[in-house]
């Protein structure tokens, strides 16, 4: 399973400057995640499908009070990571510089 583990990255969106953590984890053979952004309370959220291929891991995510679903694809290499993630009504945000923490 590639991503495991804890994963830091930079976030410069309208709605949040700074550093996001990512803890990808595997449980019972499936992947889940957990997010933290410092001084936001996160959505609750639901993953709908976690999606791999090679280097990349594609996921859809229901965000409850939106009552939409936002896709998150994140490109690995080694240690450090690409990203972007689509939410509805904000578009897309480019996840920068990740790196495994």
């Amino acid at each position: 399973m590639i991503g495991l583990g804890k994963w830091a990255c930079t976030v410069d969106s309208m709605f949040f400057r700074g550093e996001v953590i990512v803890n990808i984890f595997e449980k019972d053979g499936s992947y889940g995640f957990e997010l933290d952004l410092p001084g936001v309370d996160i959505p609750e959220y639901t993953i709908k499908s976690i999606e791999v291929t090679d280097d990349n891991l594609t996921a859809v995510v229901s965000i409850a009070m939106l009552g939409k679903d936002a896709q998150l694809d994140i490109d690995f290499d080694d240690d450090s990571f690409t990203g972007i993630i689509k939410i509805p009504f904000i578009g897309k945000i480019k996840l920068k510089d990740g790196h495994r923490i």
